[in-house]
């Protein structure tokens, strides 16, 4: 059952409109190791895309670049329209805190998606149901305790020490929020930033990590989501390098109907 009260999510991604900026506040739901989880952070900027008065279409693609931690507490959206024709808009956001330096930067284009040829040469992973595997331990970081994660494959071996040799970065899993909520372009956005480090997988531990920039890029839009009708993505994620302190991640999310949502990249930030 879809809970009926405000979903922790949608109150950690709330956002408040100003006289010339959008305001937010960090959520201690979903807390990362040393600030909030970047996905709640890129899904709070998507949502005063979304929210916003001149907004027209569809989220194609969100790039967020990570530029310096993000106190708990308030902080300040400057969202600025940069240029739009009949089919896209091209948006600039700057999170700051206290009128302090830019903390985070990002882009984002919007599109009027029209019927057109189609055609998905990408192929559906596929999976064990997600009813049949189990779901992954909680951890000590609160944001990963909001999702339900069932790894089919590559599921992280943490806590008995890095491995003597690496193993493979890939991984293939169901990711749902652990209160069932019915899957947007929101979720979708912070679900693009849910899997582990790659660096986790590969060395069997954590170690100080973070994402310094992430791109989303979005395969449907707002009325083939409802068609969707799904609480849950089956995504995989893999890694191509890891060399000195950063590493990049790729990654696929798809409903279980076997249509493709959506991709993203990322480069990363790790100390090992």
């Amino acid at each position: 059952m879809l809970t009926k009260a405000p979903h922790l999510f949608d109150e950690a991604t709330a956002v408040t409109a100003g006289d010339s900026r959008w305001q937010g506040r960090t959520s201690p739901d979903y807390w990362a190791f040393v600030g909030p989880f970047g996905g709640c952070t890129a899904a709070t900027i998507l949502r005063a895309l979304m929210q916003h008065p001149q907004r027209a279409g569809d989220p194609l693609a969100l790039t967020v670049n990570y530029c310096a931690p993000v106190a708990e507490g308030v902080f300040d959206l400057d969202v600025r329209l940069v240029r739009a024709n009949r089919s896209s808009q091209h948006w600039s956001i700057e999170m700051t805190q206290g009128g302090g330096e830019v903390a985070t930067l990002a882009t984002a284009v919007f599109a009027e998606r029209r019927p057109s040829w189609s055609h998905q040469p990408a192929e559906f992973p596929g999976a064990v149901p997600f009813e049949e595997l189990r779901p992954y331990p909680k951890l000590a970081m609160t944001w990963a305790n909001q999702y339900d994660f069932r790894f089919a494959e590559g599921e992280p071996k943490l806590g008995g020490g890095a491995a003597k040799l690496p193993s493979s970065p890939y991984s293939k899993l169901w990711i749902a929020d652990r209160v069932p909520r019915k899957l947007d372009a929101l979720s979708l956005m912070s679900m693009s930033d849910a899997f582990f480090g790659r660096v986790f997988h590969a060395r069997h531990e954590l170690v100080p990590f973070g994402t310094v920039s992430l791109t989303t890029y979005f395969h449907v839009d707002g009325a083939d989501m409802d068609a969707e009708d799904t609480t849950r993505v089956l995504a995989t994620a893999d890694a191509k390098t890891f060399h000195k302190s950063y590493g990049d991640q790729h990654g696929e999310l798809w409903s279980p109907s076997g249509r493709l949502l959506a991709t993203t990249t990322q480069i990363a930030y790790f100390k090992a």
